[in-house]
């Protein structure tokens, strides 16, 4: 019978990890490409429930708050349920941090609903437990546009270089400073992680090993 990942190594390898990283970055692939190489449940973003996300891309500035607040129930109605789920103590991998809805309330919000979604967010129970890992994807606006137009959602055909700037921009930022947990920042620009490979490999090794504070995976240097 042939083990997997997390069966082969008897080491305390991430039990909870969360991908992160901009829009057509590859984190939803990736994320379920480690559920299955480790056996672990899978915890997906629901984008394509949020009703108001069409009109948002279409037009940000008249459906930025809508589009927002419905992330925020959502995720965390979703956070919710994993504490729940937690008394059985499962393993699963995740395409989201529940702080990434603050980071992309400031990129979409005015000033004026950026301070009505903090008031709103006050008063929202979330109590998120903390991964065991982060993996931040980076990837330059080109590389983003280019997976974006290949993969065809028409929902995003009216994303702009400019925005997902800003969104990089964001991350760049948040990732900068975070320390809730160990992060480890991929240059997912010119590696291939959707298939078998030594890039994907790669990563895997470095997963199992537990890696502690801050880590990089920049195998093609052009992220500096």
């Amino acid at each position: 019978m042939r083990l997997t990942l997390s069966e082969k190594f008897n080491q305390d390898i991430p039990r909870y990890i969360a991908i992160e990283g901009p829009i057509g970055v590859g984190k939803t692939s990736l994320t379920k490409r480690l559920a299955k190489s480790f056996n672990y449940e899978l915890l997906l973003e629901r984008s394509d429930e949020n009703p108001f996300l069409e009109r948002f891309y279409q037009n940000p500035k008249q459906h930025a708050l809508s589009t927002q607040l419905f992330f925020l129930f959502q995720r965390a109605q979703q956070i919710q349920q994993l504490r729940q789920d937690d008394m059985f103590q499962p393993v699963r991998v995740a395409d989201f941090l529940i702080e990434k809805d603050r980071l992309f309330a400031e990129v979409t919000l005015s000033d004026e609903e950026l301070a009505l979604y903090d008031k709103v967010y006050e008063h929202t129970t979330i109590d998120a437990p903390s991964p065991d890992l982060v993996i931040y994807l980076q990837a330059p606006v080109e590389v983003l546009l280019d997976r974006i137009n290949k993969r065809g959602n028409p929902n995003e055909r009216y994303l702009t270089g400019e925005y997902l700037e800003r969104l990089n921009e964001a991350y760049s930022k948040f990732f900068l400073y975070y320390e809730s947990a160990p992060l480890l920042i991929v240059n997912a620009a010119d590696i291939n992680l959707e298939e078998d490979g030594k890039d994907y490999e790669m990563l895997l090794e470095t997963i199992t090993t537990n890696p502690k504070g801050k880590n990089f995976i920049n195998p093609h240097p052009t992220i500096l």
